[in-house]
């Protein structure tokens, strides 16, 4: 996007500020980067990166420490014969331990199925053996370790045995020639990889031996005896063998980096990246922003809208709902001076190039907004001296420059366009221009004072009209926006509370009055209406967000109380069941415990009313009947009067079926004759002749659960081994939650698909303990 738009919206600013919250350079370097993209798949994806790492942050706590720049290590590498030192691999290892945590903090994100995060992940690829390599010759203090290879530690043992050696003849000397008073202290120390004395310097011809060098104030000199001399030659030797294979490991040390250099800049630029999104993460939650998606074609919706810079100061800012429905391009916005105009239209822009660039933006969650392609900005005064180009000519200049680059992709802000000429014919050119945009199809946000123009605003399809507000009282602005409405400017209140002379000001307002252009109690009413109607919104907005939080407390009220209760009578069916099981009750007292159980959820069961007893007899061929067992209907075809018997045709399938377990097509005589038959069955069948059907389809997976538990328990009471759960094909998720169900359940010895004739995979058949 043009970088004089984004400057005059102040979007360095913002990325000056949110650099501010980095960690490392690199870091603030990266966020002094970001600019907008104009890919909608992009934009989304960085914003739900930031919503996913700043859960990762709200949940683990994590916070990414202080790293240094690498950036001239790598470009130092570029050259082959390049070897780094010490301090250059401690900062390296260290920067890599660093990514190392990070990476494993974030693998938290596969089980939290964090898509964006895990990508993220990917996209590294660890430099194992460079990072062992320098932890194992690097220690903490970033020094070479004597295990780094078995010559440099035979130096340093070799090293550490003549430093033993010369302190033993040091002390022996002393105190044998007893010149601790020609000392200033009673210890060697090392000048130029030499152990000397520090010796009073007027006492140095006194000894024999070689001066390297004397104190600042000239009092001591560094003064090496004759018998030192040929252990510091040695020591001189093993030093040069210790730097020599000290480089000999760095040189190694290196290469490793070398042959893993892709993988060593990945892992930096991880930790750069995740620096910059926790930046964004400190800066959301400095100024309450969050991040928003774009939506190509949509219109704009921003609720509770903040200029971030004002969002970051002490003094806060009043939020804007900014509304700019699909069919409307353009929005005029009026009003008096100081009333915020100017502020509405950058951050409109600034919240764009913001939400563009995948920085949080301060409005409220739900907000949404179009994408946009390009940004123009025209705001302030842009005149020039030097140049001899006035107001109202470096508008001219600029909306000519950027004409033919706008599009149903621009967006264009534009501030008091014509306000350097004449009001007539700015407003004119303002119109035209307007007219222009529409039918390009740019969407725009303008700010006026001219009355043809609030005018135009009002009555042209496809513009909206906005007007700030005032305090009708006193005629402060209250930095809000209504809509579908144009103001006053209001310059004589303005000028009076900024102490304008009073006798200036009757003066201009006869003037108005002569000139017949005073409409001020026309525009103080809409003023007015306009407030009144702002705080009746509020307050609903205030009473809806107060039910729907009220509304959400009760139903996660009701949840948890109602699996609670299911709970508790599932596991008081369960230990009936198994006291019946174990003998301990009769089938009766077990039938009346669930009957208690199921009125804790359903209440207790109504008195049933009494119904006509239904015999053999009333069983008529041709007549409709209930198989009571499966609760199907079906038609009569036949009677076996000697076997009591009756041949039903049930949609095709005919079968011969005891008549006690028949029953007419009556709901309550229907219920009566269940319960007689489930008597006669737990009285009279045999175990294992009795098969069971339920149907559970058209209901919600909780519900056909809930009942398939209630149906087992009968089952298991009345002595069914085989049952038949009708769950329907559709999506196959009501069957997947009955397999569930039976995978858990211990009294259930096997189940199948039923065969294609009897239901197929519309059919389980369960088979009973």
């Amino acid at each position: 996007m043009e970088p004089r738009s984004l400057q005059l919206l102040e979007f360095p600013k913002v990325l000056n500020v949110l650099s501010g919250h980095c960690v490392s350079t690199s870091g603030a370097e990266a966020c002094l980067a970001l600019s907008p993209m104009d890919d909608a798949g992009s934009i989304n994806s960085t914003a739900q990166f930031f919503r996913q790492g700043q859960n990762f942050a709200k949940e683990t706590g994590f916070r990414l420490g202080s790293f240094p720049p690498l950036e001239g290590l790598f470009q130092y590498l570029v050259k082959p014969n390049n070897v780094l030192d010490a301090d250059a691999l401690y900062a390296l290892v260290q920067t890599l331990g660093q990514a190392r945590t990070l990476k494993e903090a974030l693998e938290i994100a596969e089980k939290r199925e964090w898509d964006t995060i895990i990508e993220f992940l990917e996209g590294v690829s660890w430099p194992e053996k460079t990072f062992s390599g320098l932890k194992r010759c690097l220690d903490q203090d970033g020094n070479i370790k004597d295990e780094s290879s078995p010559e440099l530690y035979d130096i340093r043992q070799s090293i550490r045995s003549l430093h033993q050696r010369c302190s033993k003849k040091v002390r022996d000397f002393i105190h044998g020639e007893d010149i601790s008073r020609f000392l200033q202290d009673d210890f060697m120390t090392i000048t130029n990889d030499r152990y000397v004395l520090p010796l009073k310097t007027n006492f140095k011809g006194r000894l024999q031996g070689i001066v390297h060098d004397y104190s600042n104030t000239g009092e001591t000199c560094y003064f090496e005896p004759m018998f030192l001399v040929e252990l510091n030659n040695t020591m001189q030797e093993l030093k040069q063998q210790e730097r020599t294979e000290e480089l000999k490991i760095l040189t190694y040390l290196t290469g490793l980096v070398r042959s893993e250099y892709d993988q060593c800049e990945a892992a930096y630029g991880f930790l750069v990246e995740y620096d910059v999104l926790q930046a964004k993460i400190n800066f959301a939650e400095a100024v309450k922003a969050v991040a928003v998606d774009v939506q190509s074609g949509s219109g704009f919706d921003l609720r509770g809208a903040r200029h971030p810079l004002l969002a970051a100061a002490e003094g806060g800012v009043n939020p804007l709902n900014i509304e700019l429905p699909t069919e409307q391009k353009v929005l005029i916005v009026s009003g008096g001076n100081a009333g915020g105009k100017t502020v509405c239209l950058k951050t409109v822009g600034l919240l764009s190039a913001m939400a563009f660039s995948g920085i949080p933006v301060p409005v409220e969650k739900g907000s949404v907004l179009p994408l946009f392609k390009e940004i123009f900005v025209i705001m302030g005064d842009e005149q020039s001296l030097e140049e001899s180009v006035s107001t109202f000519s470096a508008q001219i200049q600029s909306i000519s420059r950027i004409w033919d680059s706008m599009d149903s992709s621009t967006l264009f802000i534009l501030d008091e366009f014509g306000a350097g000429t004449d009001p007539a014919q700015g407003a004119a050119l303002a119109q035209a221009v307007v007219d222009g945009l529409l039918e390009n199809g740019v969407t725009c946000f303008a700010a006026t004072h001219f009355p043809a123009l609030k005018t135009y605003a009002l009555v042209t399809e496809g513009v909206r009209a906005a007007s700030v507000l005032f305090d009708p009282s006193t005629k402060k602005p209250l930095f809000s926006l209504a809509y579908d409405q144009v103001g006053a400017s209001i310059a004589l209140d303005v000028a009076r509370e900024h102490g304008f002379p009073e006798s200036l000001l009757n003066k201009a307002e006869q003037y108005l009055l002569i000139d017949g252009s005073d409409s001020g109690s026309v525009m103080n009413r809409l003023n007015e209406l306009a407030v009144s109607r702002e705080k009746e919104l509020e307050e609903m907005d205030r009473i809806k967000a107060k039910l729907e939080a009220k509304r959400a407390k009760l139903e996660e009220k009701f949840e948890k109380e109602r699996l609670t209760v299911l709970a508790d009578v599932k596991k008081q069916a369960q230990n009936v069941l198994k006291e019946w099981q174990d003998g301990k009750i009769g089938r009766k007292q077990a039938l009346k415990k669930l009957s208690e159980a199921r009125s804790t959820i359903g209440g207790d069961e109504k008195p049933k009313a009494e119904v006509k007893p239904f015999s053999f007899d009333d069983i008529k061929v041709g007549k409709p009947i209930l198989n009571i067992s499966w609760n199907r209907k079906g038609v009569v075809i036949e009677k076996d009067e000697r076997k009591k018997r009756v041949k039903v045709d049930m949609d095709g399938v005919a079968m011969w079926i005891p008549a006690d377990q028949l029953g007419p097509v009556g709901k309550k005589a229907v219920q009566e004759k269940v319960r007689q038959v489930a008597e006669k069955a737990d009285k009279k069948a045999p175990k294992g002749e009795m098969t069971l059907k339920i149907d559970l389809r058209g209901k919600r997976a909780d519900v056909a659960i809930s009942e398939l538990a209630r149906f087992f328990d009968q089952a298991l009471l009345r002595g069914a081994t085989e049952l038949e759960i009708v769950h329907g094909r559709g999506t196959g998720a009501l069957r997947r939650e009955v397999h569930i169900f039976l995978d858990g359940n211990p009294a259930v010895a096997g189940y199948s698909l039923a065969p294609e004739d009897r239901g197929g995979d519309g059919m389980t058949e369960v088979e009973l303990v």
